[in-house]
Formats: structure tokens, sequence, C-alpha cells
């Protein structure tokens, strides 16, 4: 029975984490991309409703090509 508090802490820690990581995604997609079209509410938009898998989506496949072809 003493597992069962360790991983309620667990689980409490991996969703603040997964929140702040969502925050900070959903920050930097809108101060930092561009707003040619209508790429950034769609990405806006996406990060909000998938929350962090969306967020996660965003890091590993827009972001590098946003960095590559506009610098920031």
């Amino acid at each position: 029975m003493a597992i069962f508090p360790i991983f309620v802490l667990v689980c409490i820690a991996f969703a603040l984490l997964s929140t702040v990581f969502w925050i900070l995604t959903l920050i930097d997609c809108a101060v930092n991309e561009p707003s040619d079209g209508n790429e950034k509410i769609v990405w806006i938009i996406v990060i909000i409703f998938t929350h962090a898998l969306g967020a996660l989506i965003y890091r590993l496949v827009r972001r590098p090509e946003r960095m590559r072809r506009y610098g920031k």
C-alpha cells in the first residue's frame, strides 16, 4: 500500500510538467510564429485542443521548420 501515494505524486508531477510544457509551447507559438496566412491560428488551435500531444507535435514538426526558415 505504500506505492499508492508515490504513484499519486508521480501522476501529479507529470500533470504539472505537461501543463507547463503546454503553456510554454503555446506562448512560443503565439509570440514567434509568423503571422503569414492562417498557420499561426491553426497551430494555436491544435495546441489548445490537443494539450500536451499537440504541443509535442508542434515542437517536433513545426518549430524546427520555423527556426530553419525564419531563424526564430
